[in-house]
Order: C-alpha cells, then structure tokens, then sequence
C-alpha cells in the first residue's frame, strides 16, 4: 500500500493512447509537459514516456502543478507505473504516476 496520495497520481485519457500503453514497460520514467493550446483543458499537462503521449494528469492535480511544469527547465520527470486490476476496474486508469519527489505546489486560488 503506497504511504502517500502523491504515490498514487492517475494519468487519464489512457484509453485514447492504449497502444502506446500496452507497450510501456512498469516502471517507467514520465516527462511531464504543458500543452498550453489544449482546448478542453485549461491546466492541461501531458504525460509522455518513451516519446509517446499516455493521458494526461487528473485535471484536481494538474491545476497545482501548472506552473510548475510551465516554468521548469530541465523538463520535469517522475516515476510511472501501470495501476493494479483493480484501479483499472474500479476507475479505468491504467497508469499512475509518483509525485513524491515534485515540489510541494499549494492548490490555485
């Protein structure tokens, strides 16, 4: 059982790129990035992992971690892994990401 929600951080819209998915080992190492034109999401950041887009962060943590990625140089990175059964059965996410090591961001006002 992870110690932390900031273990447990889901990557949604998998199922959009569920072939980049399936071929993604676990773990694996995500690069986070902006997607500042994205017309549906106003806080939108990617997930991508061996080149490939796998979803997006849940929009309730993406809005505190905007800027964050935003602003950072180098890229930010953290750890991924595929979510057990029954994360997949109860919710539909497929990946979950480790948020232990980011920057605490307090929630946007």
């Amino acid at each position: 059982m992870p110690n932390s929600i900031l273990e447990r951080i889901p990557v949604v819209g998998g199922l959009a790129y569920i072939e980049h998915v399936r071929r993604l080992p676990s773990p694996f190492t995500a690069t986070l990035q902006v997607e500042a034109g994205n017309r549906y999401f106003r806080h939108a950041i990617a997930v991508i992992a061996a080149g490939e887009k796998l979803g997006y962060i849940a929009p309730d943590v993406a809005s505190q971690y905007y800027d964050l990625v935003r602003e950072s140089t180098p890229p930010v990175t953290c750890p991924g892994r595929r979510a057990r059964h029954s994360d997949h059965e109860t919710s539909g996410v497929e990946l979950l990401l480790d948020f232990r090591d980011l920057p605490a961001h307090p929630p946007r006002s």
